[in-house]
């Protein structure tokens, strides 16, 4: 069977009149939904719950009115415990997008990715209970669990599918990991601070991740050397050992200010008896959900937010212990662009303002016409958010280059969002990414739609505008950022425009389409 989906938020029409266009398939497909759902006792409200969805669109679908991609069908039959339909190995997933036509109403932000996949790493620290809530339901996050489970750790969803607890075995079978899903994210490098407290000697296959061109490994073993580990490199997998160092204090200074840098310290340190103290450190956003972490485990962390960390370990973390994911900023940035672009009147919800003030500073600069809410705190008791609510606006380029920095400097993984953004803007933005080797490369890619993007170098572009989007047909970049912008200026795209090979923004994001659907988007999720 092919299948497709468009989601939407229009009110359900009554049951007793079906939508105009509704297939016997999906009207089949529809009613096993409803009698699924009824057997489980469940309402259309809980069910959406479930999925990451609107009552409403539990509601078409159920009646036949909404086409249904097989990912959906998966979720649907994991979400009611039952196998709605048997279908045949799917190929790759595309979508088609039918662009040039403003967005509306408001979207809420979700979780952190990258705060998500450094506390799962994090809880192989603690001989408790550890329940993270708010987790992003992504591909990251999923492989990262496979890896967990693989070395017998138990990692177990609530019936919401939203709270996950883990809880670590005494002895980890590190002999039995899995390997494939561990070589497809570059966060399996953050296995290396907690498992040195856990085995004199162990291996991880090479971490992967998106292409983004040659990023050493170096700064991180400069940073768990003090604690007596060792690496070499033989075949695919980083061969470990560890001597383990005693001292009541230790200084390390990062030689790169790099987010998963100073996540690796943090876990090494944190079970270090003494005093660690890490200059130049990241406070980064996903940093410092860890650190609000550690607290709980008991952890003394000195100088949250700052650039220099002092750590008061401890050999034993064992505590019950929960927390709430903060929201994520890129996401923010994400949703906000998909405002821009589209020439939208549109609220994006929950934004965690504080890791994007440089961000709207520079848009403000631009021309875009924003305002905020009055600020309120993230569930994690910490974390500032705010409503950002833009309007439609005429973009001029900036003055100066747009480049990232540290936070608080413009985020890194934001700087490709800003090449979609000068291309709608008048006159010339040069965008500088000079932490990567080539995701300037993949900008490129934006000239298919009519945008005047000159690579200057592997690290610079120069992007013109204001751009007459057109549609085209594209296949997806291997890397996620770039892959997202190409999507979103899909959307300010006339016409219809094809998306190939779309799997890797599974990696970074939960239900997407659905979600700018849901604000009057036209994509269709396909197949081969």
């Amino acid at each position: 069977m092919t299948a497709t989906e468009t989601p939407a938020d229009a009110p359900a029409s009554s049951p007793a009149l079906p939508p105009t266009g509704v297939t016997a398939s999906a009207a089949r497909i529809g009613a096993l939904v409803r009698d699924a759902r009824r057997h489980r006792g469940l309402t259309q409200q809980q069910l959406a719950e479930r999925l990451g969805t609107s009552q409403s669109a539990v509601a078409r679908i159920e009646q036949g009115g909404q086409n249904l991609t097989l990912e959906l069908l998966g979720r649907l039959s994991e979400a009611l415990e039952s196998e709605l339909i048997s279908l045949g190995p799917a190929g790759p997933t595309h979508l088609r997008v039918t662009g040039g036509t403003p967005l509306r109403g408001s979207v809420t932000v979700k979780s952190s990715k990258n705060a998500a996949v450094a506390l799962l790493c994090a809880a192989l620290l603690n001989r408790g209970r550890t329940t993270l809530r708010n987790v992003a339901r992504i591909v990251e996050v999923d492989r990262i669990l496979d890896v967990l489970r693989s070395i017998g750790v138990s990692a177990t969803w609530d019936a919401a599918g939203r709270d996950l607890t883990l809880v670590v075995p005494d002895e980890l079978d590190l002999a039995g990991i899995d390997a494939d899903a561990a070589r497809r994210t570059r966060s399996i490098i953050m296995f290396l601070g907690p498992l040195l407290h856990r085995a004199r000697e162990f291996r991880l296959p090479y971490a992967g991740g998106c292409d983004l061109g040659t990023r050493t490994v170096e700064p991180h073993m400069i940073a768990l050397r003090p604690f007596g580990l060792d690496i070499e490199a033989h075949a695919g997998e980083y061969h470990a050992s560890v001597d383990p160092v005693a001292t009541q204090r230790r200084t390390i200074v990062l030689t790169e200010r790099g987010d998963t840098v100073t996540e690796n310290a943090l876990l090494a340190a944190a079970r270090s008896e003494g005093t660690t103290v890490i200059r130049n450190a990241s406070s980064n956003y996903m940093v410092q959900d860890l650190c609000l972490y550690l607290q709980l485990l008991g952890v003394d962390v000195e100088g949250l937010g700052t650039t220099t960390l002092t750590v008061t370990g401890r050999a034993v973390l064992d505590a019950d212990v929960d927390y709430t994911i903060s929201e994520d900023p890129v996401e923010a940035m994400s949703l906000l662009t998909a405002g821009i672009v589209t020439g939208s009147e549109l609220t994006v919800r929950r934004a965690p303002v504080e890791f994007l003030e440089i961000e709207l500073a520079v848009l403000a600069e631009m021309g875009l016409r924003y305002e905020l809410s009055a600020e309120y705190l993230a569930d994690n008791g910490h974390t500032r958010l705010a409503d950002v609510t833009i309007s439609p606006s005429t973009l001029k380029a900036p003055i100066d280059k747009i480049h990232p920095m540290p936070f608080p400097g413009l985020n890194i993984d934001n700087l490709p969002f800003f090449a979609v953004i000068a291309a709608s803007a008048t006159g010339s933005t040069l965008i500088h990414d000079w932490v990567y080797d080539n995701r300037a490369i993949h900008l490129s890619d934006l000239t298919r739609l009519g945008a005047d993007v000159r690579l200057m170098d592997p690290h610079r572009v120069l992007v013109t505008g204001p751009t007459r989007w057109r549609s085209a047909e594209v296949v997806c970049p291997p890397a996620l950022r770039p892959a997202v912008c190409i999507l979103l200026a899909m959307l300010a795209s006339r016409g219809t425009s094809v998306l190939r090979n779309v799997d890797i923004i599974a990696r970074g994001y939960e239900h997407l389409y659905e979600r700018l659907v849901e604000m009057g988007a036209s994509i269709e999720v396909f197949s081969d």
